[in-house]
């Protein structure tokens, strides 16, 4: 490749690593938070939530620089397996948190918050901010609805125990056979997303490569540049460790407050859980997909968008599912009817405007005014 010395790359030592680490974002600036949260510990329920909420922006920003480092030094399929899975350690701590104190209603609209922030407010504003100067934006039209197909799966995992209870089963207890019925679901969407991994990074990996579409044609991003590793093995596990035990410190405290703030701010756990809290997890996953969005590299936009929803509803959910089944804790798919049709009505918007593998401003409006109309309905509707 021209302009590109294999042989310059150099090993980093514990100082690079940590200059990396630590300049690898301005989002970083936000860690002043960490002590702060931790002084403020035993402060009002409003605070506690704020200065933690705060907090663990910029710790998910860094465990995922973290797991990226790691994963260039592992084969393809280990580097997706450990962004699936610390990629969504926010969600799944803050998740498991909330089980243990019983708080279902909060993991459902977490789960449900996450997949809808990556499709209608990421995408919205890829679509909308890369459309800005531009007619319209290209992207791999195949990749794009293997992920809705995807999507649609996990939408019908939520239908399905919706329909089952509108039928005449009102019960979801720990035995009832909604419950049952959702652990065996979880088993076979984990089941599917690791064929999916197989589908993408194996037998079908054509399909995904990463690609840019110009005038001139179509130019693979990987010839560009090859990404090397920022820092050594050794500091990236040891940092990835540390980070996670943060984020669960900072979780519990955030959890432990959503009761008191549900009752100082006026508002419902639902909304807690499908607005404020997905904004957590996927803060930094939001800033890379905008600033890819401005770059025009829009594969990498709906790779983020869309295949963190997949992650949330293949992944993130059946393994919480079968965390509270550990657990004793009646955690099901069974979401309200209303929630149900929200995800449902959203997928389909999604999947209409990347149908054709193009998008403009205007598609990226209709996104965000869909994330807006979802967001003012779950504020009004009753807890």
């Amino acid at each position: 490749m021209p302009g590109t010395n294999t042989n310059s790359y150099e090993e980093p030592t514990l100082k690079s690593s940590l200059k990396a680490t630590v300049f690898s974002s301005k989002v970083n600036s936000l860690l002043v938070f960490v002590p702060i949260a931790f002084v403020f510990s035993h402060a009002s329920d409003s605070t506690v939530f704020s200065l933690n909420f705060m907090a663990i922006i910029p710790l998910a920003k860094l465990l995922g620089f973290a797991t990226e480092e790691i994963a260039l030094r592992s084969s393809s399929v280990l580097g997706s397996l450990l962004n699936a899975t610390f990629g969504n350690a926010v969600e799944l701590i803050l998740g498991f948190i909330a089980l243990k104190q019983g708080l279902i209603r909060v993991v459902q609209a977490s789960i449900l918050g996450s997949i809808l922030s990556n499709l209608l407010l990421v995408l919205g504003c890829c679509f909308f901010l890369g459309g800005l100067g531009r007619s319209e934006q290209r992207f791999s039209m195949t990749a794009a609805q293997t992920s809705t197909s995807l999507l649609a799966l996990t939408t019908l995992s939520l239908l399905i125990p919706a329909a089952f209870n509108a039928s005449g089963t009102q019960d979801v207890g720990k035995d009832s056979n909604i419950v049952n019925l959702s652990h065996k679901t979880a088993i076979v969407l984990l089941i599917v997303y690791f064929l999916s991994l197989v589908f993408q990074l194996k037998t079908h990996s054509k399909l995904f490569e990463t690609v840019t579409r110009g005038e001139s044609g179509i130019h693979l991003l990987e010839d560009e540049e090859e990404e090397k590793p920022r820092v050594s093995l050794g500091f990236g596990i040891a940092i990835l460790l540390m980070i996670t035990g943060f984020i669960a410190v900072h979780a519990e405290y955030l959890v432990g407050a959503i009761e008191g703030v549900v009752d100082s701010w006026g508002l419902n756990e639902t909304f807690v859980g499908l607005i404020i809290l997905p904004i957590v997890g996927n803060a930094a996953e939001h800033l890379s997909a905008i600033t890819f969005a401005l770059k025009n590299k829009m594969n990498l936009c709906i790779g983020i968008a869309i295949s963190s929803s997949i992650q949330i509803g293949l992944f993130v959910s059946p393994l919480l599912v079968l965390a509270g089944w550990l657990i004793d804790v009646p955690m099901s798919f069974f979401f309200e009817l209303f929630e149900t049709i929200v995800l449902f009505s959203s997928v389909l918007v999604v999947n209409y405007l990347i149908a054709d593998g193009k998008s403009n401003w205007l598609e990226g409006v209709l996104l965000l005014a869909t994330y807006a109309i979802v967001a003012m309905s779950f504020y009004y509707h009753p807890a």
